[in-house]
């Protein structure tokens, strides 16, 4: 079975956007002056995760840390984002962002020259609604013109891509990316339709 929508929305982190540095610097600051090693913390990261937790959130309160800031401009695209966004804008599929983000996504996104791939960008920050909140979604949809059913989300975390998208009918594949690979479905509403490894693989599913 092949998916037949107009829309592919992206999340950002971990789909399109490799965290790796923005993550590392933020463990190093939370635990600079203690006694929690980086390694202790992201196996302590890793088991909650596995757990069906929030790795950071949890994490950070075991150790008794302080959540320092995220800093977005650690922040590089995947080898394969602009390659598959080219593709997909060939075959003519309209494509869309909604996405937790700190202020100044569409800035970002010029600055990785991806800004012009997309034609709406729903960024938490800008919009004041953050993901699950169905309202973002609803928010891309409605700016989109396009029905639940002529779309596809496309994001990393269950609980915040595709557990939201689910409810309002939009199609769903989970991409094994970042920590998100880690977890697995808490309920029928976080089971995607499809999971992916790679980006690529997304066209397999595409009509």
């Amino acid at each position: 079975m092949q998916l037949k929508v107009k829309w592919v929305f992206f999340d950002l982190g971990s789909t399109l956007v490799d965290e790796t540095a923005a993550d590392t610097r933020r463990i190093k600051e939370m635990i600079s002056g203690t006694d929690v090693t980086e390694e202790v913390y992201r196996e302590k990261r890793l088991e909650m995760i596995r757990e069906g937790r929030n790795g950071d959130l949890s994490a950070i309160e075991y150790f008794a840390l302080s959540k320092t800031p995220w800093h977005s401009e650690d922040e590089v695209p995947y080898p394969d984002a602009v390659s598959t966004l080219t593709r997909l804008r060939r075959r003519g599929y309209k494509l869309g962002v909604i996405a937790n983000q700190n202020y100044g996504t569409e800035q970002r996104l010029k600055n990785w020259n991806l800004h012009h791939f997309f034609d709406v960008i729903a960024a938490s920050a800008e919009l004041g609604m953050v993901k699950p909140d169905p309202e973002i979604f609803e928010w891309a949809l409605k700016q989109a013109n396009c029905r639940p059913q002529n779309a596809v989300m496309v994001g990393d975390r269950m609980d915040n891509d595709i557990a939201p998208a689910n409810r309002l009918g939009i199609h769903t594949v989970r991409l094994k990316r970042g920590l998100g690979a880690y977890h697995e479905p808490q309920s029928d509403d976080e089971t995607p339709e499809y999971t992916i490894s790679t980006l690529e693989e997304l066209f397999d599913l595409l009509q």
